[in-house]
């Protein structure tokens, strides 16, 4: 039996695989109608990670549902992979979900299977050859790293174990297209990291291109290159993961980034921080840490000193970030020229 790909479920030449076209889903009618997706536009790139974050509640799970047309939008459109997936037949639709992979937060795997079973079941459904069938699973299992485990049933394994088998699962049938559905939310920090280095070497080593759905920070901290927040239905940010994280917007849009990085003190804090450090308080961006740098080595010579009261570094995929609050002591004039080398450097967020 060929495993040709269907030549409807291939996207056109063209880098984008996942387009949101002002899509909005309501369920419910009048009064009881609940709008969880609204009005949203984005696209996901070929080869990339791109993460959805917010609270729970914000829409991303209906989100994610919507790419492989579990869920169909209210109005507005969904393309995938070159096709309107929210106008496809039932018989293209499939088609198109063949070539995409989908990894569950808890693990859905068939107990009276074993993890041969489980990671060889969607190669059977789509009537792979049993020779390739068993040489794909095998490679799959390698990758994950349970080749010593193909005979186990889930109830003999971990919890990562049961997730990288899912993971193997979702990547048989070559998918161009990856979703986690909060992946790693059952999963302990130290699984976490391994989970998350797993998915990071599909999309490097195998292309793959994901797109994962979670509340934990960490998660697209780890692996993700752009990032869209979600607020009751709608993407109130959308960018570089750095760029989000490193300069989150101002106000209610967003709370959930402020309230998960937590690098600028509370007013709790300043009040904390004002009885066991005098000065004045200077909340400044490592978003340029050499020009920081550079002027905090000057300090001394300014005739000032500073404390490092609150904050850290935070690290991205890429790249590494962080806001960090000064008690800057010194003569008034002194400290005035401190802040300012530090406002010139593009550094200063707040002074209080």
């Amino acid at each position: 039996m060929s495993t040709e790909r269907p030549d409807d479920a291939r996207p056109p030449s063209g880098e984008t695989l996942i387009e949101f076209r002002d899509a909005t889903r309501v369920f419910g009618r009048g009064d009881r109608a609940v709008t969880a997706v609204d009005a949203v536009s984005l696209r996901v790139d070929r080869g990339e990670v791109f993460g959805v974050i917010g609270f729970s509640g914000a829409g991303k799970s209906t989100l994610i549902r919507m790419v492989n047309g579990l869920e169909r939008p209210t109005s507005g459109s969904v393309h995938v992979l070159g096709h309107e997936v929210s106008a496809l037949s039932e018989g293209r639709l499939a088609r198109v979900r063949s070539r995409i992979g989908m990894v569950f937060q808890q693990f859905n795997l068939f107990q009276s299977r074993s993890v041969f079973g489980n990671v060889a079941y969607p190669l059977k459904i789509a009537r792979w050859h049993r020779a390739r069938r068993r040489e794909r699973v095998l490679e799959l299992l390698e990758f994950v790293g349970l080749s010593d485990k193909a005979d186990h049933y889930p109830e003999q394994l971990s919890g990562g174990q049961k997730q990288r088998v899912g993971i193997a699962r979702a990547l048989a049938a070559e998918p161009e297209i990856l979703l986690a559905d909060e992946a790693t939310s059952a999963l302990d920090p130290s699984t976490t990291a391994e989970v998350l280095a797993l998915l990071r070497r599909a999309n490097e080593e195998l292309g793959i291109t994901i797109v994962a759905i979670t509340h934990e920070m960490e998660v697209v901290r780890s692996i993700a290159d752009r990032v869209a927040v979600m607020d009751r239905g709608r993407i109130v940010e959308t960018g570089p993961v750095y760029d989000v994280f490193s300069n989150p917007r101002e106000g209610a849009e967003a709370s959930f980034v402020a309230s998960a990085l937590k690098d600028r003190p509370t007013p709790q804090d300043v009040a904390r921080i004002r009885r066991a450090s005098p000065g004045r308080l200077v909340t400044v961006s490592l978003k340029d840490a050499s020009a920081v740098g550079s002027v905090l080595g000057r300090a001394e010579g300014i005739g000032v000193s500073f404390e490092i009261v609150h904050g850290g570094v935070n690290t991205t995929k890429d790249s590494s970030y962080g806001l960090l609050t000064l008690a800057v002591r010194g003569p008034d004039g002194a400290a005035e020229k401190f802040i300012a080398e530090l406002s010139a450097a593009g550094a200063v967020r707040e002074v209080v």
